[in-house]
């Protein structure tokens, strides 16, 4: 047996703590003694005892933000402040949409749609609605048939403002209807109320093929109806019980998961927001970049070049997607990514590539290191690129995990110089304009 299993289970959590206050201990009794300076025990005690709270903290990570209906409309919020810094005019659907959420979280009781893409008759719903009635108000939907056939196979806005789904079916499965059940939304609780006239084995035998046929999910949901109204209350029943004990915990999870939803299509939005103002931004930097290279008479100037123009980059990147990070953590990560981008050998494409371009302008003799130039900026294009998807994956960490970010830099890398690939054809017509603008000012120079 080891030290560590003859220690008590209770007390093994502690043992790192009590490592480092023995360590600390130790390292604090040797410097008294060395200083003579007149410390009490009692002060040494209570920096142990400090230490020792500092190691068994709670860490707060970016993962553990509140997840409640407050914390969603706080980011909410956030996210419209950004918007305001970024657009010359708010767009006035933002606002209407979070007006309407928030009439909607108001909302009481319980709101349930039957769905299908061949309902029952309209008639039974009034046994419907009795046989779920409970002590939650309730409010039923009867809906349209759902098309046999979608372009998008995308629940329309009402659905999925539901407490929950009622979809009949009939057997066999059509495969309209599993369409429709694989594109319900993420969280959407549904039942499935299937119409056979099947009974005793044969309905147990139907209940295998239908269930092997959804998700596990889906399959814990079936409820089975003969078709006749007076079975109705029996089949249902199940589902009113669930309603009657979990009616706050659908309706929180109705809240939860519309913020949610509306969460993620303004940060859709916002972030083609963000590479819009990026664009402009990444064009103009790798210029900047490639004229400092020109300009420098000394290779090791070319990094300083480089690192002056990309801490500029780096701040407005810092500004577009609120990134709370210094500069020094900023140029940190952006070093991780381009150590991968010359890892996986981006300079050396680009270097290849840009030859017969150098070779075809014809006043390129005036521009002595036109292509490391060219290549200086490609690099900063990729890197640039491959920066703001890493900002876009970080939203909202206080500080970068460099050991994540070196983890993740050849992956981000790979797909921003595979992006850029795609774009190879415009940037070979801005560095043809480049070029000619540096022959133009070399021309000028040596006329004067």
């Amino acid at each position: 047996m080891s030290l560590r299993q003859s220690i008590p289970a209770p007390l093994r959590p502690w043992l790192p703590a009590a490592a480092a206050a023995l360590g600390g201990w130790l390292a604090t009794d040797a410097l008294l003694r060395l200083s003579h300076l007149p410390l009490s025990p009692g002060f040494s005690l209570a920096v142990l005892l400090g230490g020792a709270w500092w190691l068994r903290r709670p860490r707060r990570t970016p993962a553990a933000r509140d997840t409640d209906v407050a914390g969603w409309l706080e980011r909410l919020e956030q996210l419209q402040t950004q918007f305001g810094r970024l657009e010359e005019e708010p767009a006035p659907q933002r606002a209407e949409q979070l007006a309407g959420l928030r009439a909607e979280l108001g909302r009481g009781g319980l709101l349930l749609a039957l769905v299908g893409t061949s309902p029952p008759p309209a008639e039974l719903q009034p046994v419907l609605v009795e046989a779920l009635r409970g002590s939650e108000p309730l409010l039923l939907h009867w809906a349209h048939p759902l098309p046999a056939w979608s372009a998008a196979w995308r629940w329309p806005e009402p659905f999925e403002a539901c407490d929950g789904l009622l979809h009949h079916l009939r057997t066999p499965l059509s495969a309209a209807d599993l369409r429709w059940l694989e594109a319900l939304p993420a969280g959407q609780p549904a039942w499935l109320l299937v119409q056979t006239s099947q009974a005793g084995p044969a309905l147990e035998a139907l209940a295998l093929e239908v269930r092997s046929q959804l998700g596990p999910g889906l399959a814990q949901q079936l409820l089975f109806w003969n078709g006749e109204p007076e079975a109705l209350a029996v089949s249902l029943a199940p589902l009113a019980a669930q309603l009657a004990s979990g009616a706050p915990g659908l309706r929180q999870a109705r809240q939860l998961r519309r913020l949610e939803q509306l969460h993620a299509s303004w940060q859709g939005d916002l972030e083609r927001l963000r590479r819009q103002h990026f664009l402009p931004l990444q064009r103009r930097t790798q210029w900047l970049v490639a004229a400092g290279v020109v300009a420098a008479p000394l290779p090791s100037l070319d990094l300083l070049v480089l690192a002056a123009a990309n801490g500029l980059m780096l701040k407005e990147m810092a500004r577009l997607w609120d990134c709370p990070w210094n500069l020094e953590q900023l140029q940190a990560a952006a070093a991780e990514l381009a150590r991968a981008s010359l890892a996986l050998g981006v300079v050396e494409w680009s270097s290849q590539a840009l030859a017969a371009l150098v070779k075809w302008h014809g006043a390129t003799w005036l521009v002595g290191s036109a292509l490391q130039a060219l290549s200086a900026a490609y690099l900063t294009r990729v890197v640039a690129a491959a920066m703001a998807d890493m900002l876009a994956l970080s939203v909202g960490v206080p500080e970068p995990d460099l050991e994540a970010i070196k983890r993740q830099a050849p992956l981000l890398v790979a797909r921003a110089a595979e992006a850029e690939k795609l774009d190879w054809s415009a940037f070979l017509d801005q560095g043809r304009q480049w070029l000619g603008a540096q022959a133009g000012d070399g021309v000028a120079a040596i006329g004067a």
